[in-house]
């Protein structure tokens, strides 16, 4: 079946479609996605494709191991998919078999698209010890994972560790991390701004500028104004 589903993704492959995306995702020298390989497919007929497949973590973890990049989505939405139909020991293995593989989740969507909805979504009604150990971690994509993570309870109403984990990654260097932070922020405010507000009263002199405006994007322009030149 493994070989099957890489055969899919070969007659799927776009060599324009590909160039674009080694662009977008870093694929440069030193950049963050160095070593990426992409067959040019976009993400619906990847979600589609992966639909057809019900793997094993053994042949997931095949898929992972793969430098090519839709061969890792696809791998996490085929574990997406197991974790949903899983009894509660099987979502403990396939969450502890996510957190075995971080550094193989290495790129921002691959992060975006299953963190919350695997270790988020495990962690719900559990000790978040571990996201901040991530949080604190020198691989960019277990930083990344950590907060994102955390969308899973602001999608319940639960905001307290994504301001912790904020807290913790006001200082990062990255780019990706103030992004990733700022989005959580955001998605905080689009809940309860005056939550949001008073985390930007007490840090946004600290905040990296990108952080920032990814935190206030749904605020209005007048206010964005304010912020901004505080």
């Amino acid at each position: 079946m493994l070989n099957k589903l890489k055969k899919d993704l070969k007659k799927a492959s776009n060599k324009k479609q590909a160039v674009l995306l080694q662009r977008f995702f870093k694929m440069g020298k030193g950049q963050y996605g160095e070593g990426d390989i992409f067959l040019g497919i976009k993400v619906p007929i990847q979600r589609s494709t992966a639909k057809r497949y019900d793997l094993g973590l053994e042949d997931i973890q095949k898929l992972l191991n793969s430098k090519i990049h839709e061969e890792r989505l696809i791998g996490l939405f085929i574990l997406i998919s197991k974790y949903k139909k899983s009894d509660e020991n099987l979502k403990e293995e396939i969450y502890k078999f996510y957190l075995k593989n971080s550094k193989r989740i290495n790129n921002w969507d691959l992060v975006d698209l299953s963190s919350h909805k695997i270790v988020g979504n495990y962690l719900l009604d559990k000790d978040r010890k571990i996201l901040y150990e991530l949080a604190k971690s020198s691989n960019l994509w277990e930083k990344r994972i950590s907060v994102i993570s955390t969308f899973a309870f602001i999608n319940d109403g639960d905001f307290k560790d994504s301001l912790a984990i904020a807290e913790i990654l006001l200082g990062d260097a990255h780019d990706l991390i103030h992004k990733a932070v700022g989005w959580m922020l955001r998605e905080i405010g689009k809940r309860d701004k005056k939550v949001l507000e008073g985390f930007l009263k007490k840090y946004y002199k600290a905040m990296p500028r990108t952080m920032l405006r990814y935190a206030i994007e749904k605020f209005s322009e007048k206010e964005r104004k304010i912020w901004m030149k505080e």
